[in-house]
């Protein structure tokens, strides 16, 4: 019986009792007024009453005016029937109304039944009846059950990370076939820890996973067991847990565990809080005395740091699988799952595509596609072509153009300087990341952008490459020095100077990477400390070592800020040519920029028509100031890898 005909039955009754009540003490449309006995003698002997009904002593009449009347005789009075007869009354007897018990009973405790009943109506509706989230329903697992019917991903759907498709085949092989393992003794993990950055495919993962072995699958977010009611949390898991076992074999999923398992007696809110009973009640489900048979629970996180160690131990969280970012035949695979439902034009590469977006995550490949169609819609075509998915990639690396903010012409100019200085550095320098794209477009909160793109995949940074990042940096706050003066220097260097300085310090303080300081680590890792450990840190170094750490990033920065400098004084030439070009074309490629640095006029783009131009023209001097532009200049490059 759905919940339509239980509401349709429940809503009869009721008004079948409503009815029968109202109609038994139905008011008569002409009500009739009591009158005393002896009035109605009185009234009876005077010729005044026309006829009467007797029902015991209940009589009721009508009298000469049609006005109806009730009163009550004694008992057993003989002389009443006289009096109507010789006073020609018109009457009759009837015998008087006899109500069962029963009914008696109905009557007196349908009142009661219809509140008792409005109230488990209330209650049932506030616990969540029916397969809702009621206000009572606190207590309830909010995880949501997918059936194998479902659950229609399969490892087919996944891509890019063929290390934890096998890491986490013989799950699936254990939820198909329990018995092969069992057998010989063998014990299926009865945890998995997914751990990988945000959009790697760590829940996609687990759904494939569910799809493959046919199973029920359970899906939580870590967030969704701590609320505001003290035992929320721990009763949950509970539930949970309960449910998984009616349903077993069966997985559960916890996305971002890192919410309700994070480190027992870290953080601001002390050595109890709700958030660790849960903690303790999820353990004790793992891997209690009654155990979780046939329950496999995967979890997924990008701060396994933080977790607390007995969810990690082996019987709970036995396998750490790692799903990294996607390297170029990862990205290949990916964006061919992707470009499946899409139209693709002719001139259309995966390969190429891949080989042009490292660092790029699952999700953000998803993004790309999707990016690349909503253009091409936007154009009225058929099919996605190569210029679409250029035009996302820009967009998604770069940040959407602002086409409505309109620059005036010397803040224009200054930024192409600034741009063209980050380009020249960057060119110049060894182990720098090639440039991709110069532009002076405003995008994001950027007014200007320069966009390294790393020919293939690094997993990690020379001293020397570190080092060329931060000349780089530099190169925009320095071209505008050299063609404004210190007076002209905007505030879009300010995102420059942040990450210079980061990386400076990393090598001084963690990586080893001065000759100086030696390979020490003389910074704790500072996360935040809601999260993880550091609260409880201190500090190990003294007041002499952090004033010799403050000078050695000093002369980290100072050395390759005087780098740069040199590089752009010698170079002036290439750095006007450059802020032109930029005046002129708004965005240079690899290919007019390459030309630029060898001296020679740039080709113009291949879409380019001189109704474009900005007509950019003429050097600034020196005397005169530029605004301080209150939105950074952005560059956009492979940082260095934290080792």
């Amino acid at each position: 019986m759905n919940d339509l005909t239980k509401n349709l039955l429940i809503w009869a009754v009721i008004a079948f009792v409503l009815i029968a009540v109202f109609s038994k003490f139905s008011v008569p449309a002409q009500p009739a007024a009591a009158v005393p006995y002896s009035d109605f003698l009185t009234n009876v002997r005077n010729g005044s009453v026309k006829e009467v009904d007797i029902k015991g002593q209940k009589i009721i009449g009508l009298d000469s005016n049609n006005s109806r009347f009730i009163t009550y005789s004694p008992p057993n009075d003989a002389k009443l029937v006289d009096d109507l007869v010789a006073n020609k009354v018109k009457f009759q007897a009837s015998p008087p109304e006899e109500r069962s018990v029963l009914w008696d009973i109905i009557i007196s405790w349908v009142p009661f039944l219809l509140i008792i009943g409005l109230w488990i109506y209330i209650m049932r509706q506030m616990q969540g009846g029916g397969g809702g989230r009621g206000a009572m329903s606190f207590g309830k697992s909010r995880a949501r059950m997918m059936t194998e019917d479902q659950v229609k991903v399969n490892f087919n759907d996944v891509a890019g990370c063929e290390e934890a498709k096998d890491e986490v085949a013989e799950l699936v092989e254990f939820l198909r076939d329990p018995g092969k393992f069992q057998k010989l003794g063998g014990k299926i993990p009865r945890g998995v820890l997914m751990v990988g950055s945000p959009g790697t495919g760590k829940t996609l993962l687990a759904k494939a996973i569910a799809g493959e072995a046919k199973v029920p699958f359970f899906s939580i977010s870590g967030s969704d067991f701590v609320e505001m009611f003290v035992g929320v949390g721990a009763s949950r898991v509970r539930d949970m847990f309960e449910q998984a076992k009616k349903h077993a074999p069966c997985i559960i999923f916890i996305d971002e565990i890192d919410a309700v398992g994070r480190q027992r007696g870290a953080g601001l809110g002390g050595g109890h809080d709700e958030r660790e009973q849960t903690l303790n009640q999820l353990l004790v489900e793992m891997d209690g005395f009654e155990g979780s048979e046939g329950i496999i629970v995967i979890a997924a996180t990008n701060r396994p740091d933080v977790l607390d160690a007995a969810l990690l131990r082996p019987g709970r969280f036995d396998r750490q699988v790692v799903v990294p970012l996607p390297d170029v035949r990862g990205r290949e695979q990916i964006l061919k799952v992707h470009m499946r439902k899409v139209p693709l034009g002719d001139d259309v590469r995966p390969s190429l595509i891949a080989r042009g977006t490292p660092g790029f995550s699952g999700a953000d490949l998803a993004n790309l596609v999707n990016e690349a169609a909503l253009f091409a819609a936007r154009g009225n075509k058929r099919t996605v072509d190569m210029n679409e998915f250029e035009k996302a990639k820009d967009k998604i690396m770069m940040g959407a153009e602002r086409k409505s903010m309109v620059m005036k012409e010397d803040e224009k100019l200054a930024t192409a300087y600034h741009e063209a200085g980050h380009a020249i550095v960057g060119l110049s320098v060894p182990e720098h990341d090639p440039v991709y794209k110069v532009s002076i477009i405003p995008r994001g909160r950027a007014l200007g952008v320069t966009m390294y793109l790393p020919e293939e995949d690094r997993y990690s940074a020379s001293k020397q490459r570190l080092e060329s990042q931060i000349s780089s940096l530099y190169g925009g706050r320095i071209a505008e020095e050299l063609i404004y003066g210190l007076e002209g220097v905007t505030t879009g260097a300010s995102n420059d100077i942040e990450r210079a300085t980061s990386i400076a310090r990393n090598m001084v303080t963690k990586w080893g990477l001065s000759s100086r300081m030696g390979p020490l680590a003389y910074s704790e890792d500072e996360g935040e400390v809601f999260l993880g450990r550091s609260v409880t840190q201190h500090k190990h170094v003294s007041d002499e070592t952090a004033h010799a750490i403050d000078g050695e990033i000093r002369e980290v920065i100072d050395r390759n800020y005087t780098r740069a400098k040199q590089i752009l004084t010698d170079k002036m030439s290439v750095l006007h040519a450059m802020a032109q070009a930029l005046m002129k074309y708004e965005t240079i490629d690899r290919g007019q920029v390459d030309a630029l640095m060898r001296g020679e006029t740039p080709p113009p783009p291949a879409d380019w028509t001189d109704d474009d131009s900005s007509g950019g023209k003429g050097t600034p001097t020196k005397s005169r100031p530029i605004d301080g532009n209150k939105t950074d200049s952005g560059v956009i490059g492979g940082a260095a890898s934290s080792h």
